[in-house]
């Protein structure tokens, strides 16, 4: 690996208005990232986005884009991420509902192939974040991943591949990167702490995994990294949805890619 990059989710509390999103692009520069993810809407008009990311030196690997706008709006989408620079056009979740059965799984499969050929027609490819909820099991014992691994068209969907929900979801994580070789543009570098208390409603504690910084956590990005590389993955992207140090979500974010460039680039 020998750049890395940032999901703009990560730092989502320093992204209000241009003047801030300049700031933050320069300061992920100094911190070593060179390209960015973007997350849900633009927060600011993509001409202005990109310019921003542009003069701080960064590029943009993709996207997670709103699903309603590239199911719906498929033209204007691509019209904004060709401005982007980027042709992964991003889905950051599955639709509500989708995952409800087994039935409107393979309906929510239809419906993406179909969108990702028209996007394929035009030169762009349609990606998807998964998390953990993906790892369970229907009735015929396979699990949604499974269904959307045999689903999704592999010429024209791609996966973003998530290492902290992988094995939150009790999955092999450099399984599934061979399991999906030649079918992961984008990798989500996120670190799994072992034990955290959460305090439920009864008063009653339990003590869960949680996400915290690279190299604070227990995934072995030393052998996922390799492979990931000679599967084909492109982009290694830092994504932290929470628990950052101090309540600071840049700092957080340094304190990873200080591990990265000690640890993980070559």
């Amino acid at each position: 690996m020998k750049q890395f990059g940032l999901q703009l989710f990560s730092i989502r509390d320093y992204m209000d208005g241009e003047e801030a999103i300049r700031s933050s692009f320069r300061t992920l520069k100094e911190y070593g990232y060179s390209e960015v993810q973007t997350a849900g809407a633009l927060q600011l008009p993509p001409e202005a986005f990109a310019a921003a990311a542009r003069d701080a030196g960064l590029s943009i690997c993709g996207t997670h884009y709103p699903w309603a706008k590239t199911s719906l709006e498929t033209d204007d989408t691509m019209r904004v991420h060709e401005i982007l620079g980027t042709t992964n056009i991003g889905m950051g979740a599955m639709p509500g509902g989708a995952g409800d059965s087994r039935e409107n799984l393979l309906r929510f499969i239809d419906q993406a192939n179909e969108v990702a050929a028209k996007l394929a027609r035009n030169g762009f490819k349609l990606t998807y974040h998964h998390h953990s909820f993906e790892f369970r099991r229907f009735e015929d014992g396979k699990t949604m991943m499974d269904h959307l691994i045999d689903g999704f068209d592999p010429n024209n969907i791609s996966f973003v591949l998530d290492t902290y929900w992988v094995q939150h979801g009790g999955y092999d994580i450099c399984k599934m990167i061979r399991r999906l070789k030649g079918r992961v543009d984008i990798l989500h570098l996120k670190d799994m702490g072992a034990c955290r208390d959460l305090t439920l409603s009864d008063g009653s504690t339990v003590s869960v995994p949680y996400i915290t910084e690279i190299g604070n956590g227990n995934i072995n990005f030393e052998d996922i990294i390799p492979l990931a590389e000679s599967t084909g993955v492109k982009s290694f992207i830092v994504e932290q949805d929470n628990g950052f140090l101090d309540g600071d979500s840049l700092r957080s974010i340094k304190v990873s890619a200080d591990y990265i460039k000690a640890n993980l680039l070559k």
